[in-house]
């Protein structure tokens, strides 16, 4: 695709703002307009809703974004080199970009959001882990999106989608699966990119359940997950001890061997186990 619009080709841009990528901002920059319009598109039909997007640089999806139709776009970008660029993409869609310079791990979005809203990112490497983690654990459900379509390493993209019994499956899995249906919608090879990042990519789409697969506390499910996986090759009996008096009796009750280890319990036994360990915490 040579043009998505009147702007100039990403490369030109790059070139014009001297944005080379840093390292130490976790950029590695899509720069195919082909590309960035097919993540913009996994995102789904955005005529009417608001779009976040997080780590925009010099604004290849956010100009996909646009042009599939989102009815605005609120683009969060912590490099002040990259504004100016950003800038030229808001004048050619007038009123439908809001800028901001800053941290997306400071910056309070919902206040510049108009429901619905889906997230749409090729997310910083560096803090791409966390921001999902913040967007699963809100402290009320249903969340303020309706859909995350994210750009992660290829590695965390298994680990979101990974089922029990895999080397991949863990807390992540867990997290993302209780309350979202996940799936891996593109994959892209390091050439897709400037400069060309050591490992593969992957697009994962997250849709919002309204209601969490099976019941369970939200902090207790995350302590007896997160208890249970951080000392994986150990049997639940011995990791899971200091979570509840009688563990192993929980263990029974929520239909799960003492001997078992976390890598093969399934969602559903873990929020049973969180259902029976609560009142005894």
């Amino acid at each position: 695709m040579s043009a998505i619009d009147s702007l100039p080709p990403l490369r030109e841009v790059i070139e014009t703002h001297q944005l080379l990528a840093r390292k130490s901002l976790g950029q590695n920059f899509l720069l195919d307009l082909n590309l960035t319009s097919k993540i913009a598109r996994q995102a789904g039909d955005l005529t009417e809703c608001d779009v976040l997007e997080i780590g925009p640089g010099p604004g290849g999806l956010t100009r996909g974004l646009l042009a599939e139709g989102a009815r605005r776009v609120l683009a969060v970008e912590k490099d002040s080199r990259c504004m100016p660029a950003l800038a030229e993409i808001a004048e050619a869609y007038p009123g439908r970009l809001e800028l901001i310079n800053g941290d997306a791990l400071e910056v309070d979005v919902l206040a510049h959001l108009t429901p619905p809203v889906r997230v749409a990112a090729n997310l910083p490497y560096n803090v791409g882990t966390e921001l999902l983690v913040r967007w699963l654990t809100p402290k009320e459900w249903p969340p303020f999106w309706q859909s995350l379509t994210l750009m992660f390493q290829r590695e965390v993209a298994e680990r979101i989608v990974a089922q029990p019994g895999s080397k991949a499956y863990g807390r992540l899995a867990l997290l993302a699966q209780w309350r979202a249906e996940a799936n891996i919608v593109l994959s892209l090879p390091p050439e897709a990119f400037s400069p060309p990042p050591k490992v593969h990519s992957a697009v994962v789409h997250l849709t919002a359940l309204a209601e969490p697969r099976f019941p369970a506390d939200a902090a207790t499910l995350s302590r007896v997950v997160a208890a249970g996986f951080n000392q994986r090759r150990k049997m639940l009996r011995a990791s899971l001890k200091g979570v509840a008096p009688g563990i192993e009796d929980h263990l029974k009750a929520a239909g799960i061997a003492p001997t078992e280890r976390a890598e093969r319990v399934s969602l559903e036994q873990f929020c049973a186990l969180a259902r029976s360990s609560k009142p005894l915490e």
